[in-house]
């Protein structure tokens, strides 16, 4: 069964899904754009084998209904998928593909992470997108959560698969045991903390954006420090990551008296995380709403303790509370500040890290490429027709993100 997969762009995690995808299936690698709006990746090759598409080659084209619909004939339709899978509702690409496929008669997937409860939901946005949702013959999330916010918009159970979210476990773990076991700390850690701190500091990964939760992260750290010495090597922050907000942080890290404890060197690059991931103490994540939170993916391979948010769509799956880290309330100062504390003063940080190893094993890539490939032949099987509503909801959705 030949199966397109579409991604907006092509970064470590989508490259990772699309080798284990491979794994399972023929694969037609489908990006909206070589270039990601969010993520300044460093470019990195398609999975060899794979017949790889562009649809997008401006950032005009990407924004234009009409131009995505002609590069989806000239280039996905001749190379004839059996189905194809693409990443949620909310993208033009999404739902010009979607279209595509409805008037061509190949089956579609929805992959997704939303959950119910992400945000605040309105009546009529909901029944827009059971119209588009209508136009899915499977679906493919990774928790109950998402399964059960598909079943609300009317996808049958039955049609629901699991291992959506997942990164390159094997590396991780691989990597991140190398740089343990170098006699030295990698130099881009040695140029933040003394040797002194390794295993024995907090980390971060994150955009610089307000639902990431940084500004409460760092007064509850603060609170953390409360009567602790002003050694820089206990237990100090590192965040690694970039945005609009770095301005209002570096000011807050000063007035909270933090900078000798804070450090926060900029956006790190694939192969640089396991520098970090595999000198750190445990891994935490603050965000007030995530859909899910591959960064924690990330840390739990790499062997870390974790602290996350309850708001995380990975929290329900990954994170077994007292087993390989602790779960908080990400409005509540204090329950950050007792988060941290508790791995902080565990004598078990060892134990619990291997732990996260174990839980994280079971959804790795290869996870993904066996939940998409029964995605695929549930769609195949029993494909979806749309009503004539379903498809005038569709067209108003895509009226609504061309704006």
């Amino acid at each position: 069964m030949r199966t397109a997969i579409l991604f907006d762009n092509f970064g470590p995690y989508h490259l990772a899904r699309l080798r284990g995808a491979a794994e399972h299936g023929d694969v037609i690698a489908v990006e909206v754009a070589a270039r990601s709006a969010d993520y300044a990746w460093e470019r990195s090759g398609v999975p060899g084998g794979l017949d790889h598409v562009v649809l997008a080659e401006t950032a005009e084209d990407r924004r234009s209904g009409d131009r995505l619909r002609r590069a989806v004939r000239d280039r996905l339709a001749p190379l004839r998928p059996d189905a194809v899978a693409v990443p949620g509702w909310s993208s033009l690409a999404s739902l010009v593909v979607t279209d595509w496929a409805a008037a061509a008669g190949v089956p579609a997937i929805v992959m997704t992470e939303t959950n119910g409860w992400d945000f605040r939901r309105r009546a009529a946005g909901e029944f827009i997108k059971r119209g588009v949702v209508a136009h899915y013959s499977a679906g493919l999330g990774t928790s109950r959560s998402h399964a059960g916010y598909l079943e609300e918009l009317g996808l049958p159970a039955e049609s629901i698969f699991f291992g959506y979210n997942a990164v390159d476990n094997g590396y991780f773990e691989r990597e991140a045991a190398r740089v343990r076991a170098a006699p030295a700390l990698p130099d881009a850690v040695a140029a933040l903390l003394p040797a002194s701190a390794r295993g024995r500091y907090f980390l971060a990964s994150n955009r610089f954006i307000e639902k990431k939760n940084l500004s409460r992260l760092l007064r509850a750290y603060a609170a953390f420090r409360e009567g602790r010495a002003e050694d820089a090597a206990d237990w100090p922050l590192v965040i690694l990551g970039d945005g609009d907000l770095r301005p209002a942080l570096e000011a807050e890290i000063a007035e909270l008296q933090l900078a000798g404890h804070v450090h926060m060197p900029g956006f790190c690059q694939y192969g640089d995380l396991p520098s970090f991931y595999g000198t750190a103490g445990a891994f935490v994540h603050a965000s007030t709403t995530e859909q899910w939170g591959l960064v924690v993916n990330e840390a739990m391979a790499s062997g870390l303790p974790v602290a996350v948010s309850r708001r995380c769509g990975c929290a329900e799956v990954l994170v077994r509370d007292g087993e390989n880290g602790h779960a908080f309330d990400p409005f509540s100062t204090d329950a950050i500040r007792a988060a941290l504390a508790g791995l902080a003063h565990s004598p078990h940080l060892d134990v619990m890290g291997a732990a996260s190893r174990g839980i994280i094993a079971d959804w790795g890539p290869s996870r993904f490429g066996a939940g998409l490939r029964s995605a695929a032949q549930q769609a195949v099987a029993r494909r979806r027709r749309p009503a004539p509503g379903d498809r005038w909801r569709l067209n108003l959705a895509k009226r609504w993100i061309s704006r």
